[in-house]
């Protein structure tokens, strides 16, 4: 027998039909943030989510992302959250904060409820890096938060079975 020829190995799948998703997106900086929310609906139509089984929450800006992805997952209605905000550094230690404050509460609430939750919050030092990482296609940091919540969904249902 070759060496792991006994190992089994799981992975998510990109096709995601029947799948339930929240898209948390934050309205502050909206001219980068709808974007990344369209990124994120053209991958899960392209996933086969169904427009019927997605639901966008939007929230007044990237810190209360966590609260909200939280409660969206605690019900039980979803399979994965999409979380999509953006960041621009400042001249104050403003961004770290909240950079940070955002990152561990999408940790503790995908921990908490057992939900995929995907990490779309853009940290960028400018404006201008900002709108690159939002651009068209599959390179949109918003499609690639939604595609990475697909496979981490399906992941999770197989490792279930």
């Amino acid at each position: 027998m070759a060496a792991g020829a006994s190992i089994r190995t799981i992975e998510g799948l990109p096709c995601a039909t029947g799948l339930r998703v929240a898209i948390v997106v934050s309205k502050y900086h909206d001219f980068v943030t709808d974007r990344l929310q369209t990124g994120a609906l053209a991958a899960l139509a392209a996933s086969g989510v169904a427009e019927a089984n997605i639901i966008v929450v939007r929230v007044p800006g990237a810190f209360e992302i966590p609260s909200a992805a939280q409660h969206a997952a605690s019900g039980a209605r979803f399979d994965a959250v999409v979380c999509l905000g953006c960041l621009i550094r400042g001249e104050t230690p403003h961004f770290e904060y909240i950079s940070s404050a955002v990152a561990h509460g999408l940790i503790a609430a995908a921990a908490a409820t057992g939900v995929p939750m995907t990490f779309g919050v853009l940290t960028t030092n400018s404006v201008e890096e900002a709108l690159e990482r939002a651009g068209d296609g599959r390179s949109n940091k918003g499609w690639e938060a939604a595609a990475a919540a697909v496979e981490m969904a399906t992941l999770i249902a197989r490792l279930r079975t």
